[in-house]
């Protein structure tokens, strides 16, 4: 059945009838080419623009939320309105038993505070920390390693200190791990230096003691600043939120209805948001880079009802000297496709170099727009399928075109 393909009559035919009006042939591949064009180049920037926002997130635990207590704006069980609400250890083991779909819960606690080395000094944001703060947001460590559990159960006076502090402290390739800081004139061993990642939500993370160092050097006893709280991948973490909050409500006397007894940020919604965005943003691509193909495979099909109007004549000797009807729309069908195929094969072409000089010039650095702008395999697969679909169906509109007129009638034409 498909030996014609491989005939080389076929070929000739169909290249003699596309030379025969070189400029109309260049002129209705047009169409296809900025189809297939738009559609690799917009998708490709829709990658791009994923990959700069993963990026940006890095190992950040997206599916997380934020809380931390605030002052109340009711009275409840006795309480005044107007009273501050204040986190501790204890919430959270019974957040932890109590919210189902939790992975981590991470204390935090933050202070102000200055910090010398020889004659150099600043002030800085000092937090005490779990390891744990290193699963749910992964330290970009460029010497040394991060707290461990050890330092948290000797309260060791140690730190891990940001590439901001070590600009300002220490002399530029000098090694700050295994060197002393003091911190509020109290003396810390640096373990580690970390570079701060490109996103941060809330105050810049200079420096991390332990927790249980962080207590004590602070005198905060069971208070907690804020807490971060992981959930799971298959769970609602807005529902986790929902849950986290009234059972801190409960714990702590707030009014089940007190709107800012907590504060807390959603990161995984406002996640979900962008997420949303890139999502549609590639359904639009796709319709619009189909839409303005389907536009070019029809602008095809019209210039080929033009081309069988001229060749009737040549149609109908052919149809005299024994050709069948299938042939004569075979014939035509083939030119569509090869139309569509070439006009494709080369806006893919044309659309790789323009995602090529996307990043290149806007896909640079650390703060890039468009990372690695590209699209799959996968992707050049399915558009040429649909241009093979497409330009078949196009095809047929000429092709019974071609042969609805009699033979003899055809030999009459002028």
């Amino acid at each position: 059945m498909f030996k014609f393909l491989f005939d080389r009559d076929t070929w000739q035919e169909v290249f003699d009838s596309l030379s025969k009006n070189k400029l109309r042939s260049a002129l209705t591949m047009v169409g296809v080419w900025w189809g297939i064009l738009l559609l690799i180049g917009l998708l490709g920037s829709a990658r791009g623009l994923e990959n700069s926002f993963n990026r940006l997130f890095g190992d950040f635990a997206t599916n997380s939320v934020f809380f931390m207590g605030s002052t109340t704006s009711m009275p409840f069980k006795g309480f005044q309105e107007g009273r501050r609400v204040q986190l501790k250890i204890p919430d959270i083991k019974k957040v932890e038993e109590n919210v189902e779909g939790i992975e981590f819960v991470v204390p935090r606690n933050m202070n102000l505070g200055t910090v010398n080395r020889n004659l150099l000094s600043g002030t800085f944001n000092v937090f005490g920390d779990f390891p744990t703060l290193d699963e749910v947001q992964k330290k970009k460590l460029i010497h040394g390693r991060f707290i461990n559990q050890n330092d948290i159960d000797n309260r060791k006076k140690v730190a891990v200190i940001s590439k901001n502090i070590y600009e300002q402290l220490f002399e530029k390739d000098e090694q700050a791990v295994g060197t002393r800081i003091e911190i509020n004139n109290i003396s810390y061993m640096v373990i580690g230096l970390f570079d701060v990642g490109n996103v941060n939500f809330g105050p810049s993370e200079d420096v991390h003691i332990p927790f249980t160092t962080f207590q004590q050097v602070y005198n905060q006893g069971d208070k907690i600043g804020f807490m971060m709280i992981t959930g799971k991948p298959e769970y609602d973490i807005t529902q986790i939120q929902k849950d986290t909050e009234l059972i801190l409500k409960n714990l702590n006397n707030v009014h089940p209805e007190d709107t800012r007894g907590f504060r807390s940020f959603n990161l995984g919604k406002e996640f979900g948001k962008i997420t949303g965005f890139l999502t549609g943003m590639q359904f639009l691509t796709w319709f619009v880079g189909i839409a303005t193909l389907i536009a070019g495979v029809f602008a095809i099909g019209n210039i080929l009802l033009i081309t069988v109007k001229e060749r009737t004549k040549e149609i109908g000797v052919r149809r005299a000297l024994g050709a069948t009807p299938f042939e004569i729309k075979r014939q035509i069908v083939v030119e569509a496709v090869f139309l569509t195929l070439v006009a494709g094969i080369l806006g893919i072409i044309t659309g790789g170099w323009i995602l090529i000089l996307l990043d290149h010039f806007f896909g640079q650095g650390d703060d890039a727009a468009i990372v690695n702008a590209s699209v799959s395999i996968g992707v050049v697969f399915i558009a040429l399928i649909i241009l093979v679909i497409l330009g078949s169906l196009i095809g047929l509109i000429p092709a019974f075109k071609a042969t609805s007129i009699k033979p003899i009638e055809a030999l009459r034409e002028e």
